[in-house]
């Protein structure tokens, strides 16, 4: 305890290490938030988006928190429904099992830009008959525009936005652009109150008819939204664990197995340290990368079976050539002949007296290793050959790219994984310095 309190202190004289550490407990923190707030099974199907999940979010929204940074506002998402607040609705009976349900929707709209897109949807319950709705639009200077009229299933959407019927009313524009724009210069936003009137009827006995209205803005969340309208954030706070959890499981795996291969490798001799030494050879001639690409393409995408490859073939890599040199001279200290003097076992020497002895150069090695796996999971995301089912930072990287999302001005998708990748290596970075510093006396004038 006295040795590690030790390092504490000289830890805390270097402002890397404490930057360094301060990074790595934020990251910690973030992976234990994503895994108590969105489990494992939400977190895929999220990601995983199909029907209804994302429904209501915008496609391709920047971050909420750049209207800060804006004399124009963007606006944000506006949702309205009945089934929330059913001062919405209003029914009346009919007779004969038939009533009307109509329903008045009214928002402020006091925004600069126009929204993104505008949709309707409506949850009904009947026996055999259709509802009937009606829709009409009314903007803040008294204009009503005519919608549509329709039957409606059981669960059906109306996409006022690619209605080409409500474009030529509205002059030939975008039905979101039309709906909102000002009659004397329809390039500017009318400000005001808007309604969306829908006179429903329904045809049977205990029939409902609910319904929701979206105007959807163009930004959303503090991380923005994707092509297939997912946030973000989902991504960004799952892919901190991954990218923990792979860098250094990988990192102490192949770490102390390098380790533990070295000085059985000089203390047997012989044909093990003979055939370690041709493992390692061969396996200095294989390309890391290229391997890990056949893996992902013909035996498994899962981020365990490429944990597992990297692992193995790390093991034999060129840090067992440095541990087997620190070992030789371990080897030759007196206090190894005196432990087999008064007989310890072999795997007593090697774990008590000889790995020990290397454990202070092995630390800061397996700290700046870290981030180097990090990179090589994203690496392999980027590539198209990252898990099929987590979100991760590498995923993102590679949505953004297969959808053109730079060339498209979308540049938070690409920028916040980036972003996240560059703090965690230089986390690591910045304490495997400071830790190589303390371990290295030679190291702590530079």
């Amino acid at each position: 305890m006295t040795k590690f309190a030790n390092i504490l202190r000289e830890l805390k004289s270097y402002p890397s290490a404490v930057a360094g550490v301060s990074v790595i407990l934020i990251m910690v923190i973030v992976a234990i938030y994503a895994l108590a707030t969105i489990p494992y099974s939400e977190a895929v199907r999220l990601w995983r988006g199909g029907d209804n999940v994302w429904l209501e979010t915008p496609r391709n929204a920047r971050p909420a928190w750049i209207n800060k940074f804006r004399r124009e506002k963007l606006p944000e998402s506006i949702i309205l429904k009945t089934s929330e607040d059913p001062s919405l609705k209003t029914v009346v009976d009919l007779g004969g099992g038939v009533s009307t349900s109509d329903v008045v929707f009214t928002f402020d709209y006091q925004y600069d830009a126009f929204p993104s897109e505008i949709s309707m949807f409506f949850t009904a319950k009947f026996d055999k008959a259709r509802p009937n709705v009606s829709m009409k639009w009314i903007t803040p200077d008294g204009r009503e525009i005519r919608l549509t009229d329709m039957t409606v299933r059981q669960s059906e959407s109306y996409r006022i936005s690619q209605d080409n019927a409500v474009s030529r009313r509205v002059g030939g524009l975008l039905p979101e652009i039309g709906l909102f724009a000002d009659p004397n210069d329809p390039s500017k936003v009318m400000k005001g109150t808007y309604q969306v009137v829908v006179e429903g009827l329904v045809f049977e006995e205990g029939s409902t008819l609910d319904a929701s209205l979206v105007v959807y803005g163009q930004v959303y969340g503090l991380a923005g939204t994707d092509h297939r309208r997912r946030d973000i954030m989902v991504a960004l706070l799952w892919g901190t664990p991954v990218a923990l959890a792979f860098g250094l499981l990988a990192a102490v795996g192949s770490s102390l197995t390098t380790m533990t291969l070295a000085a059985a490798a000089v203390w047997f001799g012989g044909w093990v340290d003979y055939i370690i030494r041709r493992i390692n050879e061969i396996v200095m001639i294989l390309p890391l990368l290229p391997i890990l690409i056949m893996v992902g393409l013909f035996y498994s995408r899962s981020i365990w079976a490429i944990l597992g490859v990297v692992i193995l073939l790390s093991i034999f890599g060129s840090g067992i050539l440095t541990y087997r040199s620190m070992f030789l001279q371990v080897k030759e200290s007196g206090y190894i002949d005196a432990a087999r003097a008064y007989g310890a076992s072999n795997a007593r020497i090697i774990f008590r007296y000889m790995v020990p002895k290397v454990i202070p150069v092995l630390i800061p090695q397996f700290v700046a290793q870290v981030p180097n796996y990090v990179f090589l999971e994203a690496t392999l995301a980027v590539l198209g050959l990252g898990d099929p089912v987590l979100p991760t930072w590498g995923k993102l990287l590679n949505d953004a790219y297969t959808s053109g999302a730079l060339f498209n001005g979308h540049y938070y998708w690409v920028l916040e994984p980036a972003f996240l990748l560059v703090v965690t290596g230089l986390g690591f970075a910045m304490l495997g310095f400071a830790l190589d510093r303390i371990f290295n006396p030679r190291l702590r004038g530079l």
